[in-house]
């Protein structure tokens, strides 16, 4: 059940030079509703005179227990600056969960293969997906890329959730390259493939998975206004027709997609 609620900021960690960690909870301490890996929430940017819109961002994580919810954010425009500029104690009006989940393999056989791909603040879902799929007993494995270290973020959550390999484009960590290029892509099998990040790697990733017949779900980052599907900023074409990315995603099975035409 959809909820707009006041979250109270408990903490803000600025994790590099444009990304932030903001850990929230309901001002009132009402339970948060579930949360599902590939949900994300619109959050309402005040004191900004040219922001008219709430801002769409993913769910990094959920705490049941904690009844907490962390948000990463990238200072990219001056909605998310004034987010990612929040205090400790501020308030923020948040429309959550918002949009559908990526699949969680159920009946599957304890060596199904498990692949995460992020890349950039795309590496945002993953971590939660990772989180829910380790909890079912699964083990795994994420492939992060960013432009340099700087860029690869949360690597101690990721590190204590699964396996991970890394590549940068300055070769400052991990393998030197794009995602697609690293080495486990050829030397390993894996039967899911999940992924969220710029769209050319998004596109990179689901044509691989179509070459090797791997499932693969794709968290779409399109533009998204309203988050109800009412003004039809982000809709994606499918083989089932235009469909709006807030409402009908943001995940979508790469089939019925229409990238591979």
């Amino acid at each position: 059940m959809k909820k707009m609620l006041d979250m109270i900021v408990r903490s803000n960690e600025q994790l590099n030079y444009h990304n932030y960690l903001l850990k929230v909870s309901p001002a009132d301490n009402s339970p948060l509703p579930v949360m599902k890996p590939g949900n994300f929430v619109q959050i309402e940017v005040k004191d900004s005179p040219n922001t008219f819109l709430r801002r769409p961002i993913s769910v990094n994580y959920f705490d049941k227990q904690k009844n907490e919810m962390w948000l990463l954010v990238q200072d990219i425009g001056e909605g998310t600056h004034h987010i990612c500029q929040s205090k400790e104690n501020d308030i923020l009006n948040i429309i959550l969960p918002l949009g559908n989940s990526f699949t969680v393999p159920i009946n599957a056989d304890e060596n199904c293969r498990l692949l995460l791909i992020g890349g950039g603040v795309g590496t945002a879902p993953m971590l939660y997906l990772g989180k829910v799929l380790q909890g079912q007993g699964f083990d795994p494995t994420f492939l992060l890329g960013g432009r340099s270290s700087q860029d690869l973020l949360q690597l101690d959550d990721f590190e204590r959730t699964g396996t991970v390999y890394y590549t940068t484009e300055d070769g400052s960590k991990g393998e030197k390259g794009f995602v697609t290029d690293h080495s486990i892509l050829q030397d390993q099998h894996f039967d899911y493939i999940y992924t969220c990040g710029p769209k050319p790697m998004m596109m990179a990733v689901a044509k691989y998975a179509h070459e090797k017949n791997i499932v693969c779900e794709v968290s779409l980052e399109n533009l998204m206004a309203c988050g109800f599907g009412a003004c039809l900023c982000c809709v994606e074409k499918t083989t089932k027709g235009n469909l709006c990315t807030c409402t009908d995603g943001p995940v979508f099975d790469i089939k019925d997609l229409l990238w591979h035409n």
